[in-house]
This record gives C-alpha cells, structure tokens and sequence, in this order.
C-alpha cells in the first residue's frame, strides 16, 4: 500500500514539475534587439489589428484580462519573477509594467518582459534574462489540478462513507457514469486484463485535459490546452508510460520486423522507430490545434463586428446578430469538442500502450 502511495506521489511530483517548467523563458540579447527595432516602428494610433487582438487571446499573458472600459483595464495582474546573472532576481506585480512603463529596470514589449536601461533601451549587458512568472497559463493549470484533486477526493469520500450499497448522489452520481465510461469503453477493450494498473493515469489526463478545456472557455481564462508546451508535456509523460509498459515482442517487431524480406527490413527499422516518438507527437498535435482553432474561430465570429463597424456603423450593428448567433452556434461546438478531445487523448493513449504491451502471437496459440 505505501509502495503504491509513493509511486502514485512521486508520478504527481513529476508530473506537476514537468507542466511547470513549461512557463519558463529565456530571452537572449538578439531576441532584445529585435523587440527594440520592433517598438520604434511607427504605429497607427488607435488602429484596429484583427490579427493581434487574436493573438493576444490565444497566447499566454501575465494577466487574466477581462474587458476594457474607455481607458480602464478591468483584469488580474499576476507576479513576475526574473532571473539574471547581471540583476540577480527580481520580483513585482505585472501591473508596475504599464504600457510603455519601466520597472525596476525592466519593461513589456509586447507582453514579453526585457531588461532596459535607463531611458528604455534595451540594455545589451544583460545577455540572458529567464523569465520564471507565474503567467496566467500556470496559475489557471493549477487551479484546474486544485479543483480536480478537490473533486476527486470528495467523491471517493462518499465510496468510502457509503460504500457500493449507497446509491451515487450529487456529483459523484455525475462523476460515476464518466468513469465507467473509460473503463469499459477506453481501458479495457485497448488493455485487456491489465487495465486496472493504468486506470488511475487515464483518468487523470481525462479529467485534467477536460477540466481546462471547459475552464477554457470561460470568457478572460486561459486557452491553456491550445499551448503546444502544455501539450508537448501531456505527450513526453504519455510517451514515458508507453515506454515503460514495453516488452521484448515490442522492440524485436521494431528492430527486426518479421516476415519481410531483409532489403525491406532496412528502410521499415527506422520507420517504425520512428512511429515510437511519432505516436505522441501526435497526440501533442491534435489537441493543441484543435483547441486553438475553435477559439480562433469564435474571436474572429466576434471581430467580424468590429471590422464592418470599421467600415460603415450600419454594416456593424447589421452584422451583430449574425455574428453573436455563429459565435453562440461555435461555443456550443467547442463544448463538445472539449469532451471529444479529452476521449481522443486518453482512448489513443491507451491504444498505443496496449500496443507496446502485445504478447506474441503464434498459431498454436491461435489468434484473439
């Protein structure tokens, strides 16, 4: 039992320390004097730039930002944390950062933070600044991993009070159905009789995938499943576990396919080795371009208003209900996309590891 707790809590530790390593951010003094040759282009006062307000809203921020009233910001600033061998550390609220403000020596060129001089140049004597913040991806990431820790624990609580005897009741009557869903329809038929022992870990990335895709549509969150780091994450620690669960059969199909001829056996060994990373990839692929794309397409539904009221006050008040009832029609669809992308994720996780666990097969055997 405490073998089977430790485990279960150093894979949390590592987990939670790979999701947070994330965030972490280097800007190198080349990457500083571009940003400065960028901020001295000229720029069209109070011009309206679809392509940026998108970018702004898919892309992670040092702040939750809610909405604009005139000149007032309605949003959460969040802590910085910098790191330099020429500054040493340095930490303060984002809100210090104002639009074109400098701080401490430091200043947010396009929501990136640089260290500067005195009169806001870029200073060139800091050749590496690391930039540790908690951004509003992390802080949303762990607040998802609180409420789904807080969930789960309330109603194992209940199985334990109650028992199998006590009919399910309030969220564990909705939590329940869930679970045998992906036991029966995800663990058993990709895992056979060892389903149990991978169980917890596709209920985990399940839940945890589909609580910040809902949390994710929550008008001023993050769109933190549409981060490719967040996923890149997600698919080293799935790649890990199918590792792990692999046998003998596995790598001798991968090195030494059989039943081919040799010549073919020279170009299908690398192929199929490089199916092994490519599987992840994958998975990494899939969910961040599927969440980045319906938010897209919901921030451009909306935009579209202000691009006809740009061009003609008619056009865009014309245009609004339109607008509202294809972006209402796409919220809805993303929704269930939420859903769908968690079952994809996990039900494809655990193909691959029942594909790494295969038992030979022979004909006296017979086949299943």
């Amino acid at each position: 039992m405490f073998s089977k707790f430790t485990k279960s809590l150093l894979i949390l530790a590592f987990s939670i320390f790979l999701l947070s390593i994330t965030n972490v951010s280097v800007v190198y003094a080349e990457d500083k004097i571009s940003q400065n040759a960028s901020e001295k282009k000229p720029e069209s006062e109070g011009k309206f730039d679809p392509a940026k307000l998108i970018m702004e809203h898919i892309m992670d921020a040092h702040e939750f930002h809610f909405a604009t009233i005139g000149e007032k910001q309605i949003a959460i600033t969040l802590p910085v944390l910098l790191y330099s061998k020429e500054r040493g550390f340095a930490m303060f609220s984002f809100s210090r950062l104002g639009e074109g403000t400098i701080y401490n020596g430091y200043k947010s060129i396009d929501g990136k933070i640089v260290a500067v001089d005195a009169v806001g140049n870029v200073d060139q004597s800091v050749s590496m600044l690391f930039d540790f913040s908690l951004t509003r991806n992390v802080v949303q990431m762990l607040l998802a991993l609180i409420l789904l820790v807080v969930l789960m624990l309330n109603v194992a609580k209940k199985y334990i009070d109650g028992g199998s005897k006590k009919a399910p009741s309030g969220f564990q009557g909705l939590i329940e159905p869930v679970i045998t869903f992906v036991r029966d329809e995800v663990g058993k038929p990709n895992l056979g009789a060892k389903y149990e022992k991978f169980m917890p870990y596709l209920l985990t990335i399940f839940f945890f995938i589909l609580i910040n895709n809902i949390i994710g549509l929550i008008p001023g969150t993050a769109n933190v499943t549409g981060n490719i780091a967040f996923t890149l994450v997600l698919a080293v620690i799935s790649l890990l576990v199918i590792l792990f669960s692999t046998n003998i059969h596995f790598w001798g199909h991968i090195f030494w396919p059989p039943g081919v001829p040799f010549l073919v056996k020279v170009i299908l060994i690398p192929v199929e080795l490089l199916g092994v990373f490519i599987k992840p990839a994958a998975l990494m692929i899939r969910l961040f371009a599927n969440m980045v794309a319906g938010h897209i397409v919901i921030t451009c539904f909306i935009l579209l208003i202000f691009i006809f009221g740009a061009m003609s006050h008619v056009a865009g008040w014309g245009f609004a209900p339109v607008s509202v009832l294809f972006t209402v029609f796409i919220y809805l669809i993303e929704v269930l996309v939420a859903f769908i992308q968690a079952f994809i994720f996990t039900n494809l996780t655990a193909v691959f590891i029942g594909q790494a666990m295969e038992a030979p097969h022979n004909e006296e055997a017979g086949h299943h």
